[in-house]
């Protein structure tokens, strides 16, 4: 099944500034066969926003903050952050 993502492409060039990835390369997390999603209680309010963990062509394991927008998945963000690297590491183990 092949997913379809979208993204507000100002908002991709500030992230990249601040995170050093880019969009392109969070879309290529959602192929990880071991990633994980989890959800985001803390921005849930107006719509449900959820977090994916998953690792890049580039080896770098990327958490990915989205939404779903109908049929596409909807990227807000994206940045390598230890505490959801950490996650993903456990959930490989079990």
């Amino acid at each position: 099944m092949d997913l379809e993502f979208d993204w507000d492409l100002l908002k991709d060039a500030v992230n990249l500034k601040k995170h050093g990835c880019s969009f392109l390369e969070a879309v290529e997390t959602f192929k990880d066969p071991k990633g994980l999603q989890l959800a985001d209680q803390k921005h849930s309010q107006c719509e449900q926003r959820r977090y994916w963990v998953g690792r890049s062509s580039t080896g770098r394991i990327l958490t990915t903050w989205f939404t779903m927008r109908g049929p596409k998945i909807r990227i807000i963000g994206c940045a390598e952050w230890r505490k959801f690297r950490s996650f993903y590491e456990a959930a490989k183990i079990e």
